[in-house]
């Protein structure tokens, strides 16, 4: 029997459309039993409706298999894209159908490989390829922080480029997002808004740890005809684990590295009115000279608690302005009382010390204040003040949503001191 295929073109506003004309008896091998011979071709009248030449398959539309003749049935078909992902799919029970149960992805090329039986068992194969249309507007992640060395305290961040609000198209995204390090830790990403996730491990990043940060969301359907587009992909080294634990009540900041004392150093903290954050804070950045004044943070010119001063070695731990620096004016007061506008002040000569020694990522944290705890998103990088538990309440695939939007407002840059 000849099984040269036939192709006939068929669009559909509903399926994309493999027939398969199955044949009655296959090409013969020795002693021409037909299931001793190679695969036959299993598509001798075949209708892929593909659109014309030039054109592109909806990528919104099912994948159809189908056998149009009782002569055979379909026994398997894989559908890969051209990076390797396999398309999902359900064979009825009879082999006369295979459709697709996950959505097409835009922008790429399929390859459909189907395998059949006749009536006397024999083996047919078929292989089509077709392409889906580029979506007209793409998810993409921008990864941070930049490619550096961090402390142990530094979160992974995402923003996207476009709001995810439901459930179930922040578990694509999530799903997507993939987080390594070597050596492995448990972590989990946290929505901090629509548009922001931030992912850390359990625990602290172990010393030395090799983080990457990538996506495959690339032509992925995220939610109507929201798809995925290509994102660069991150990587950061961990360095070592340095702590500064600062005791407002005995005004003193302990600095460790590996968990080994490096340096004692005698602070001020905010005073009343002005009280300090407690709670576990990380490095922002560094600024050798800032220049702080009262009426950034709604003091008023020229009352008594007015300041405009050059401010030296200014390690940044929150983005409304707190700091911890050098205060060369309250040298008298530092071990003793808290004197400050709410920074952590400490001579020139230990703000230089820890200017040098601590870097972006590294732990800052307050105890024993007067102060509010240090607030979880939008001031910083509060994320380790949340128990496991709760930041895995904002992770789409490990808990459900929270209301967070109150985290996400951005804080004003205030200097204080």
């Amino acid at each position: 029997m000849n099984h040269t295929p036939h192709f006939r073109t068929v669009f559909s506003c509903t399926v994309l459309l493999v027939a398969l004309g199955l044949v009655a008896t296959a090409c013969g091998g020795p002693d021409d039993n037909p299931l001793a011979g190679e695969p036959y071709d299993a598509a001798q009248q075949v209708a892929f409706n593909a659109p014309r030449s030039g054109s592109k398959a909806n990528p919104d539309k099912p994948l159809e298999v189908t056998a149009k003749s009782d002569s055979g049935r379909i026994t398997d078909v894989t559908v890969t894209d051209d990076a390797g992902h396999h398309l999902a799919g359900e064979l009825s029970a009879d082999g006369a159908r295979w459709r697709s149960t996950a959505p097409l992805s835009a922008g790429a090329k399929y390859t459909v490989k189907v395998s059949t039986e006749d009536e006397d068992g024999a083996p047919g194969a078929r292989t089509l390829t077709f392409a889906t249309a580029p979506a007209k507007h793409f998810l993409t992640a921008q990864f941070g922080p930049k490619t550096g060395t961090y402390g142990v305290g530094q979160p992974v961040t995402a923003n996207l480029n476009s709001a995810v609000t439901g459930k179930e198209a922040r578990r694509v995204v999530e799903h997507a997002l993939k987080v390594t390090s070597k050596p492995a830790v448990e972590g989990a990403w946290h929505w901090v808004d629509d548009k922001t996730l931030h992912y850390r491990p359990k625990e602290y990043w172990p010393t030395g740890a090799k983080v990457r940060a990538t996506s495959n969301l690339q032509g992925v359907k995220v939610a109507g005809k929201l798809y995925g587009g290509r994102s660069k992909a991150l990587s950061i080294t961990i360095g070592d684990r340095v702590e500064a634990i600062t005791d407002a009540a005995a005004h003193s900041m302990v600095v460790k590295r590996n968990g080994e004392v490096i340096n004692t150093i005698p602070v001020t903290t905010g005073k009343p009115g002005f009280s300090t954050r407690n709670g576990i804070k990380v490095v922002l950045g560094k600024e050798y000279f800032v220049r702080m004044r009262g009426t950034s943070i709604g003091i008023a010119e020229g009352s008594s608690e007015s300041y405009d001063l050059p401010v030296y070695y200014a390690t940044r731990v929150t983005w409304s302005g707190e700091y911890v620096h050098a205060a060369p004016w309250s040298v008298g007061s530092q071990g003793v009382a808290n004197v400050s506008h709410g920074c952590t002040g400490m001579s020139t000569a230990n703000a230089a010390w820890f200017f040098k020694t601590v870097r972006e990522g590294d732990i800052v944290q307050v105890v024993n204040s007067f102060g509010n705890m240090m607030e979880g998103f939008g001031n910083g990088f509060g994320d380790w003040n949340l128990s496991w538990s709760t930041w895995q309440q904002g992770s789409a695939l490990t808990g459900g949503t929270q209301d967070i939007s109150g985290f996400a407002e951005a804080a004003r840059l205030r200097p204080q001191v």
